[in-house]
């Protein structure tokens, strides 16, 4: 069961995807269980309530559902929190050690698109990246959770994520910061689906990333210096987590900032990929600066 929106942009409906090596995909409207995928519908357990309805036959069929455009797999997050530098080899090509504790960032929640939808580079961004990261959504309130033990409870599912990021914004001189490098239109696409926690073993899934059809990063979640629920008792001492919100987990080696690829220029088409969570791909354009006239 895979969990989709599906729509133009602002008007997705929920989906269930059920795909099967004997035959073709076949598409589901969650409409007669809710409006949309968001915290509200996790909270309530709305993912094994959709698994029961599916199982029963009491999902319509939702024709058509191949050709519409896919949306992010969950509605507009509350918060999408990202984690630095959670691969060893990619600490080392940015040049830095490892940490000991997390590294922990904000991105504003209207970074959020489709994962088929044409990337938007900024006007002046001469340093432009691309991060494949294993997405968790958060499916039940974490805050000062007493254990990593009890942090496993609060993940409903999985997606793929892109953390676009503007190097020049984000680390050199004075001005460099995290949330100007990571906070541009359009920098976090999510999906195609969500996947249940229960489904998945979200400590072991192949991440892979291509540029230009040109392979760049290779790795598995098995790397993370913190797994899943080690990020989520440690997030959940600092900020309260709640169901809807997405934590980025972090990106292996083989970015544009370890100094062996060029960064992204207009017309580049990025491709992500998280095993049994599906592949993203982006056309980057240019966007326009705003007239000063």
């Amino acid at each position: 069961m895979k969990i989709m929106r599906l729509g133009e942009s602002g008007h997705e409906q929920p989906a269930v995807l059920v795909t099967s090596p004997e035959g073709p995909d076949r598409y589901f409207s969650l409409l007669p269980l809710t409006a949309d995928v968001d915290g509200a519908f996790l909270a309530d357990g709305g993912l094994e309530k959709a698994r029961k309805a599916l199982e029963a036959g009491e999902l319509p069929v939702l024709d058509g559902a191949a050709a519409l455009r896919v949306g992010s797999p969950v509605a507009r997050p509350g918060s999408v929190v990202g984690i630095g530098m959670n691969y060893a080899a990619h600490a080392a090509e940015s040049g830095a050690e490892p940490p000991t504790i997390p590294v922990v960032f904000l991105k504003p929640s209207n970074t959020v698109t489709g994962p088929f939808d044409p990337a938007p580079l900024p006007p002046r961004s001469t340093q432009y990246d691309w991060e494949v990261e294993l997405g968790i959504v958060i499916g039940k309130e974490a805050s000062y959770l007493g254990s990593p033990d009890e942090a496993a409870g609060c993940v409903a599912g999985y997606v793929t994520a892109n953390d676009f990021s503007e190097r020049e914004y984000q680390l050199p001189g004075a001005a460099g910061q995290w949330t100007k490098g990571k906070s541009l239109p359009g920098s976090t696409p999510l999906g195609p689906w969500l996947v249940p926690a229960d489904q998945i073993d979200g400590g072991n899934l192949r991440l892979r990333s291509w540029v230009n059809g040109e392979p760049r990063q290779d790795s598995t979640s098995a790397e993370l210096i913190f797994d899943v629920p080690t990020l989520i008792h440690h997030c959940s001492q600092y900020m309260r987590l709640e169901p809807g919100d997405v934590i980025l987990t972090g990106t292996p080696q083989g970015v544009a900032l370890s100094g062996r690829f060029p960064y992204l220029q207009p017309g580049d088409v990025v491709e992500v990929e998280v095993e049994g969570l599906g592949r993203q791909r982006q056309e980057l354009f240019r966007t326009r600066a705003a007239s000063t006239a």
